[in-house]
């Protein structure tokens, strides 16, 4: 799948979301020398946790990019207001349709269309539609997803899975999250791993392939 794909764009809702959906999956490609860019939606101000200065959040996830391996230059950080972007579907839709004329990116991942977050729900409709000549995968963030369509496997070596988790770690604002932990992320990439014989693995929903 990834053998002809160079230029990889992430649409990650909130600051975590993309380490969360596809943390291992980021750190093999990162190995295999692929161009990754991360497009993050929202500064997530708003949520920011009670004993936590507003920003820290932004801080860890240029912490978490560094430690995966994505340099700053390929981050894209708007300030979308945490859980209303329904009402800025519009803009955001051309501020995606303006990063796919500028990036032209081989493949794009994305929330997954079973997410019922309402940030998430609306970066998938609109990606789709940006994007909608792309190679389409969607993640999964199995807290909000009714239900998943597991078509694509990215195998994955404990150290994928190390990155992922050690990338995590440096979101503190989020440490009270009951998915927020190594044995979680650990099982369901152990689960991913024994739906295709492999001891590790993320999996994606398929939304649109092209065989280039």
């Amino acid at each position: 799948m990834f053998a002809d794909t160079n230029k990889i764009l992430i649409l990650a809702p909130h600051p975590d979301d993309a380490e969360f959906g596809l943390g291992g999956t980021i750190s093999k490609l990162l190995k295999a020398n692929k161009e990754i860019h991360l497009v993050v939606f929202s500064n997530c101000e708003k949520s920011t946790p009670k004993g936590f200065e507003k920003g820290t959040i932004v801080k860890e996830l240029f912490e978490a990019c560094e430690f995966l391996g994505i340099s700053n230059d390929q981050i894209y950080l708007y300030d979308f207001e945490v859980r209303d972007f329904p009402k800025h579907r519009q803009e955001i839709l051309e501020e995606l349709i303006l990063l796919r004329n500028k990036l032209q990116p081989d493949l794009v991942f994305l929330p997954c269309s079973t997410d019922i977050h309402q940030d998430h729900k609306t970066i998938h409709e609109e990606g789709l539609r940006a994007f909608k000549f792309s190679c389409l995968l969607g993640y999964e963030l199995p807290w909000n997803n009714f239900g998943f369509t597991s078509f694509a496997f990215v195998k994955l070596d404990e150290e994928h899975i190390n990155n992922k988790i050690g990338a995590l770690k440096k979101y503190r604002t989020q440490a009270m999250r009951s998915y927020n932990n190594s044995e979680f992320i650990l099982s369901l990439a152990k689960l991913r791993g024994g739906q295709i014989q492999s001891k590790y693995a993320e999996s994606f929903e398929l939304l649109r392939y092209f065989d280039f």
